[in-house]
């Protein structure tokens, strides 16, 4: 009898109860003179005491600006020592940090601080040409719930800080007494590629226990050094790499304001990191550095790949020429804090690279029929859908487009196409919407997508369905070729399937790009090819 999709992580170790605030707290008592965070940048440094003194005089300084408990404070900054410091402030208030992309612009910056009614609004001053003193001027007047504006690294930031100093003792203590670590700490927008984007809002709960889960599962302890050159304003950053430093009495290295190669090489070497985090694309622009084997990068056993498949070839390297041989790949979604499945330390090159892992412990997962909701066999693809502690609470204020993916049950559905395999470990082979409906028959883009990997001429692809007259939908494939001078031409294509994928999977369009248009988390946006196509 085949045995059901469904899945529970199990584990010896007990979900923390803790807020935030109460997690910092105990490593810094137990780790005071360790280093917690480290600018590789600047070379500012501060141990676990130091950064403890630091977040507390910026939650004074937010509260003395009037911050108090479910009031959303809004950080749009690039990565760099302050923006952790506002994390962990904000939580200690029980405040409600919104993490903004720093890539949105004026009308994005507006729907935000308008949907989430921030009052304040923390930013960069200045990166590669973005004003944002400039532009949250701008934007200031349309939103009447934001009541202060403060910049790092100018002086309203210095000023935010020496107001903190007129606070009374025992504020903090104070605040957090009233706390529970069910309430919500976190307010992320997610990437939508249609509309408006949605306020996945997360508790202590989630996010806390979802970083230490994803970091005890690469063994992280008070010896490890992570370095982070994903963005802090998702949840790879905030959770996975801060909060699961953090609540290992790990230490977190932030290697530059935004992704640099070199500069997170650079950062390895030097601060002799043991861990380090990146989507694919991260990690093949670092190991494609011409001066790649002159970085000691020794340091490393471990560290948490996410955000699309890695090719095989540059797994094997990140596992032998990084080091990494203990090297994780997550699973999981902005609404699910984020990571619902993880590869384990000793799993092999084809766990790493075929699945995205198994169930991290207290979390559930099944697959079901995306029409019925019946659990499917293990083998077949269906919707994957996950449960637990890490489901968020809901949409900020839209209760409607909470009850679209969250079920009676509290499953939180994925919106992704997965198989169960019989050892429990998943494989994502598509998104729902992603699938292709050719003349009746359902076509998976992630299978050819395999199949084409393996053309001589074909570097990386990507497939999609096209309206078609005949068939309802034809299938696209986007190529980015090994030689741009030499691209594949359909008819090279079309040879190369023959006889080895049945006739309605073989693409009958071609399209030849130099790259693929990306959402922030390193995800390609399916979307925009498609609507970029014309036959």
């Amino acid at each position: 009898m085949t045995e059901p999709s469904y899945a529970h992580g199990t584990g010896r170790t007990a979900l923390l109860g803790d807020t935030i605030g109460r997690n910092l707290d105990r490593a810094i008592a137990a780790h005071p003179d360790r280093e917690a965070l480290v600018d590789a940048g600047s070379g500012r440094r501060w141990t676990y005491a130091e950064f403890g003194r630091a977040v507390d005089e910026v939650a004074l300084g937010l509260a003395a600006r009037g911050v108090l408990k479910g009031d959303r404070v809004g950080i749009w900054a690039l990565n760099c020592p302050e923006w952790v410091m506002v994390q962990y402030a904000t939580a200690r208030l029980g405040a409600i940090m919104v993490t903004i992309n720093p890539a949105y612009r004026l009308h994005e910056l507006e729907f935000v601080l308008r949907q989430a009614a921030i009052e304040v609004l923390i930013t960069s001053t200045e990166h590669r040409g973005s004003d944002y003193r400039a532009m949250a001027a701008e934007v200031r007047p349309k939103c009447p719930s934001l009541r202060e504006v403060v910049h790092i690294g100018d002086p309203s930031w210095e000023t935010l800080l020496a107001a903190g100093t007129a606070m009374p003792a025992g504020h903090l203590a104070a605040c957090e007494a009233t706390l529970s670590c069910d309430e919500p700490v976190n307010i992320q927008y997610t990437s939508g590629t249609t509309g408006f984007p949605k306020g996945a809002t997360l508790s202590h709960h989630n996010i806390l226990n979802n970083g230490y889960f994803v970091g005890g599962t690469v063994g992280y302890t008070e010896q490890d050094r992570v370095c982070l050159p994903v963005p802090f304003y998702h949840c790879f950053g905030m959770v996975m790499g801060n909060l699961g430093a953090t609540a290992h009495g790990a230490c977190i290295v932030i290697p530059a304001p935004a992704f640099d190669p070199a500069a997170t090489l650079r950062a390895v070497q030097q601060e002799r990191c043991t861990s380090l985090y990146g989507v694919p694309t991260m990690f093949i622009a670092e190991l494609g550095l011409a001066d790649f084997a002159s970085y000691d990068l020794t340091s490393l056993r471990t560290g948490i790949m996410a955000g699309s498949p890695c090719p095989v070839e540059a797994m094997k390297r990140v596992m032998t020429e990084m080091h990494m041989a203990e090297v994780s790949i997550c699973y999981g979604m902005t609404e699910t804090s984020p990571v619902s499945t993880q590869t384990r330390m000793d799993d092999d090159l084809e766990h790493r690279t075929e699945t995205v892992g198994r169930a991290l412990p207290h979390v559930e997962v099944k697959v079901v029929d995306p029409l019925s909701g019946v659990t499917v066999p293990r083998g077949t693809t269906g919707e994957l859908c996950t449960r637990g502690y890490s489901v968020m609470l809901g949409y900020w204020d839209e209760p409607e487009r909470t009850k679209e993916v969250v079920d009676e049950a509290r499953w939180m559905h994925t919106g992704d196409l997965a198989v169960m395999r019989d050892d429990g470990y998943l494989a994502i082979v598509g998104r729902i919407k992603d699938m292709i409906i050719r003349g009746g028959e359902n076509v998976y883009p992630r299978e050819i997508e395999e199949f084409l990997y393996a053309h001589p001429k074909v570097s990386d692809v990507q497939v999609v369905g096209v309206p078609d007259a005949r068939y309802g939908e034809e299938i696209l494939a986007c190529v980015i070729p090994r030689d741009p001078v030499d691209p594949p031409t359909l008819a090279e294509i079309t040879e190369f399937c023959a006889g080895r994928l049945a006739h309605f999977k073989i693409p009958r369009h071609l399209r030849i790009l130099a790259s693929f248009p990306m959402t922030v988390s390193g995800k390609v946006r399916k979307v925009e090819l498609r609507e970029n196509f014309h036959a």
